[in-house]
């Protein structure tokens, strides 16, 4: 019997589908690499490719990859569990980052900012190491309005978030299927898929400048829910069109 899917799960995987083809984001035989953090956003992206793995008219493999920050070192188990269960392979690291964004090494920046810095290096060394093609991250349209308005009034750059970057010369394609799912979706579909989320124990979470300006944008549309669907739909259609562009030219 087809599986009944709820309203949530449907535009995750609906979203999530036409934004991979609409960018060409993969392509047959690709080798996607999933950065799950163990946070709402990371773990819908793994269910929904694979899921998407059952009606993409061709073959790509995903694989998870999950760098624990060191703060509890067995706080990635609901993961294990999921990926036994699903057949699905995966490299679970666990390491010292966290600590270390906010030991005296690191001087000048956030602990935020060190710590992805240092988690970037790594899962890019990862992805070089088992030959995969893509790097999927499970950024979605509030990432995207936040990092606009971010890059607007600190830097005086129109930019966004790319939907597909590609890095080393084109060797490695970086990837936010998501990106066009509002978080509210995301949260939904993930209770309703039952994926064991587990909470963040970095003493910095919900500390972060990119935390402070997620209030300013909610303060923009101040809960009204039509400025917030002009906001979200006029930013998400003019990025989802540049990397159209781009993709094209």
């Amino acid at each position: 019997m087809r599986e009944k899917l709820t309203y949530a799960q449907q535009v995750c995987l609906k979203s999530a589908g036409r934004a991979m083809q609409r960018t060409g984001m993969i392509c047959p035989g690709a080798r996607i690499g999933v950065a799950v953090s163990g946070g709402v956003d990371s773990w819908t992206l793994l269910e929904v490719l694979r899921r998407r793995q059952r009606v993409v008219p061709f073959r790509f493999e995903i694989m998870a990859i999950h760098l624990n920050p060191g703060f509890d070192p067995t706080s990635h188990k609901p993961l294990l569990d999921y990926l036994a269960h699903h057949g699905v392979p995966g490299h679970v690291e666990v390491t010292d980052f966290g600590p270390r964004g906010h030991s005296a090494e690191n001087r000048k920046k956030s602990p935020c900012f060190y710590c992805a810095l240092l988690r970037r290096t790594r899962l890019f060394e990862l992805c070089a190491r088992y030959s995969l093609s893509h790097l999927a991250f499970g950024h979605n349209a509030d990432d995207l309005v936040v990092t606009f308005f971010m890059n607007l009034v600190q830097n005086g750059r129109v930019e966004g978030m790319r939907m597909k970057d590609a890095f080393f010369r084109g060797e490695l394609t970086v990837i936010r299927p998501l990106l066009l799912v509002e978080k509210a979706d995301i949260i939904r579909a993930a209770r309703q898929w039952d994926l064991q989320v587990w909470s963040n124990p970095c003493p910095s979470a919900g500390q972060s400048r990119r935390a402070d300006f997620a209030e300013k944008v909610r303060a923009l549309h101040g809960g009204d829910k039509m400025l917030k669907k002009n906001l979200f739909n006029g930013l998400t259609k003019w990025q989802l069109g540049l990397t159209e562009t781009e993709s094209s030219g």
